[in-house]
């Protein structure tokens, strides 16, 4: 039987180490889910479908799931257990100009609030999410993937 002390430790990743020095925690995980999908919502591009798919009644259970799961990407807290893909999987409009400003308006979002280490882990994480979701819905869309790039930055003005 393993005990605290006889327990290999948990190696974290060096990225997420710098950001927990700059004082990532779960309070700074709500304030940078809050500022971004408050702005998405209000996007001409990306706020009509959130609208549509997440009702005003489930906007607070839909910005908590986001924020477990970014706890859970981010600090290890293991809250968030959902499953993602189904659901994008079904907005047939959602196609790469979504996840663009999707990534522009969350990078936007984590260089205003948090410090430099922090919000680069958050922009990695997303870009690596937002590549991660659109390659599986070109995927099961039937769509050719195989010479697929990774998206372009877009820059808001």
């Amino acid at each position: 039987m393993s005990t605290p002390e006889t327990e290999p430790l948990r190696r974290i990743h060096p990225d997420i180490e710098r950001a927990l020095r700059e004082g990532l925690d779960e309070a700074m995980i709500r304030r940078v889910v809050d500022r971004f999908y408050a702005v998405a919502r209000e996007d001409d591009l990306i706020g009509p479908i959130f609208l549509r798919v997440v009702p005003d009644e489930n906007w607070q259970a839909h910005l908590d799931t986001i924020i477990d799961f970014w706890s859970s990407m981010l600090l290890g807290s293991g809250r968030y257990d959902g499953r993602p893909m189904p659901k994008h999987m079904a907005i047939p409009e959602l196609d790469d100009a979504h996840f663009m400003r999707w990534l522009a308006l969350f990078r936007r979002t984590v260089e205003e609030l948090c410090p430099p280490a922090t919000a680069a882990l958050f922009v990695n994480r997303s870009e690596r999410v937002g590549n991660s979701f659109r390659i599986n819905i070109k995927m099961r869309r039937g769509e050719e993937i195989i010479h697929i790039a990774p998206l372009q930055r877009e820059e808001l003005a």
